[in-house]
């Protein structure tokens, strides 16, 4: 087995084509996301060159899932990313998106954490489906980074719908918020 910490390999052949050096298998810019959801870290370099791609790819993902219509990235937040590009905040705004990020997925694990243990409301009826609806509102928010996987299968119409009217309802929220 590999160690979990080392990052996936992926070269990228003249081609373009992607090759998975763990399970010597080609790969698509979906199966990378996957990896990525599932917790792996990845390097994809250029096979000739040597050149690290993984920030290009990267972008080319994000890119592809706000296409369609998976906005996570409000216009405003967009906008000014474009304009740390162009100002003297460009190196502020990195370190800021990354301390942001890292205190985004460690408060989320406490809270779901803090839900589960010591709870006195975990012995109320029902406790277990709202714990089970705040995360998956959470995993809606977060993209799931940071939120334990639950290999369970899930009751998938009623976790769809709800998972909908949850980001309705966080759609709703951004727009008020962007209104202040």
């Amino acid at each position: 087995m590999s160690d979990a910490k080392a990052p996936l390999l992926i070269k990228r052949y003249a081609s373009r084509r992607l090759y998975n050096t763990e399970t010597s298998d080609y790969v698509t810019l979906e199966d990378i996301s996957g990896f990525i959801r599932d917790g792996r870290e990845v390097k994809i370099v250029d096979l000739k060159s040597g050149d690290d791609l993984t920030r290009q790819y990267l972008l080319q993902i994000v890119a592809e899932h706000e296409s369609r219509g998976e906005s996570v990235l409000p216009i405003a937040v967009l906008t000014d990313l474009v304009r740390s590009y162009t100002t003297q905040a460009q190196s502020v705004v990195p370190e800021f998106l990354a301390m942001s990020f890292d205190m985004l997925r460690d408060g989320q694990s406490k809270m779901v954490e803090n839900m589960a243990a010591m709870n006195p409301m975990a012995k109320m009826p029902g406790f277990e489906a709202m714990r089970a609806q705040q995360e998956q509102f959470i995993k809606a928010m977060t993209g799931g980074m940071g939120v334990p996987r639950d290999d369970e299968d899930d009751e998938s119409g009623d976790a769809e719908d709800e998972l909908a009217e949850i980001k309705k309802q966080l759609a709703d929220l951004q727009s008020k918020l962007n209104k202040l």
